[in-house]
């Protein structure tokens, strides 16, 4: 079977996935012709890449397009316009077996364990069936099935059990299984701690993290949780309404965010030892991904919006250590970030 090249030099400086201006709109059809009738822009022009062996978070409020483009990535929704790279080649442009082998590069865990495992199947057939698939599967499956077990820290007897039998950590480290089974390059973590309780998170963010190192993975961290983020990302990109608004080393990030939209997200975190931010509210409800306003995306509700906002949409450019979307840093001396 095909394999895509793998060439350092053809990937642009070490990103292992690229995407540009990357669009996933859903139709909105009305009558009894079904007609279009507009769109749902869950993302709206998304420019990013994805580092060799980095973890990138990305972060922001539920409905802002994060987990429409993660399925993007993976394949399970269909960009409207845009490019996806994978290790410099583009995605659209593969062969039937090139496609093929990109589905057993790129991995997906998913948000909910009770949900995404099939009630059905064994956890033997559940973590092999993707080396079934494939056709990858090398000797007996039992073997396969304990080794994998036991790089995620369950024992080999799991494997005769059904999901059901188990806790929510327990399954997501079943569905961590299933994703390393095929030896990807780059997963994309949907929320994957987000269900579980907080002692079981740290076990599951230490087991990933493990994971990468091991084998030398990249993510894309998909989550709400900034103390997630700031524990396991190298890099931070925070998403509003199918935009990227601000991209960034974590710490930078973290320390002097820069768009105001990252300021409030991050005044409603409580840090322990240290004082609360200032309490940023936000006026107004998030718009419509099907009928965005004009202009910036984020004037609507931002306490610093002026009269060039509803006019003009602001590019992610360079301000201080990282990207912002956001015209208060398009003229001039930027303005001090924060305290």
């Amino acid at each position: 079977m095909a394999s895509l090249d793998t060439s350092v030099a053809a990937d642009g400086g070490g990103a292992l996935v690229e995407m540009r201006d990357l669009k996933t709109w859903f139709p909105i059809r009305r009558g009894v012709l079904a007609r279009t009738v507009g769109h749902v822009r869950a993302v709206d022009g998304v420019t990013l890449d994805v580092r060799r062996g980095e973890t990138l978070g990305l972060v922001g409020e539920s409905g802002c397009g994060k987990t429409t483009l993660g399925r993007t990535l993976v394949g399970l929704e269909r960009p409207a316009y845009g490019e996806i790279r994978f290790r410099g080649r583009a995605v659209s442009a593969l062969s039937g077996a090139e496609r093929q082998a990109l589905r057993r590069d790129i991995q997906m865990v998913f948000q909910d364990p009770y949900s995404s495992l099939n009630p059905r199947m064994t956890v033997l057939d559940i973590v092999t069936e993707g080396l079934v698939v494939h056709g990858l599967l090398r000797g007996d499956p039992e073997a396969e099935a304990e080794r994998l077990l036991g790089e995620v820290g369950l024992p080999a007897d799991a494997m005769f059990r059904y999901p059901f039998e188990f806790s929510g950590g327990q399954r997501q480290r079943i569905s961590l299984a299933r994703a390393m089974s095929l030896r990807p390059a780059f997963v994309v973590c949907d929320e994957a701690v987000s269900a579980l309780d907080v002692s079981v998170q740290a076990q599951v963010l230490n087991l990933l993290m493990d994971l990468r190192e091991a084998h030398s993975l990249s993510y894309l961290f998909i989550s709400h949780d900034l103390g997630v983020v700031k524990h396991v990302s190298d890099r931070v990109a925070v998403m509003y309404l199918g935009h990227i608004v601000e991209l960034g080393a974590t710490d930078d990030v973290m320390q002097r965010p820069r768009h105001p939209y990252t300021e409030a997200l991050l005044a409603a975190v409580p840090v322990p030892g240290r004082d609360r931010r200032p309490r940023i509210v936000l006026k107004g409800e998030t718009p419509s991904p099907s009928n965005p306003p004009p202009g910036c995306p984020f004037h609507p509700r931002c306490p610093k919006a002026f009269d060039r906002c509803p006019r003009e949409f602001p590019r992610l450019r360079r301000a201080g250590g990282a990207e912002v979307s956001c015209h208060l840093y398009e003229e001039g001396p930027s303005p001090s970030p924060p305290g």
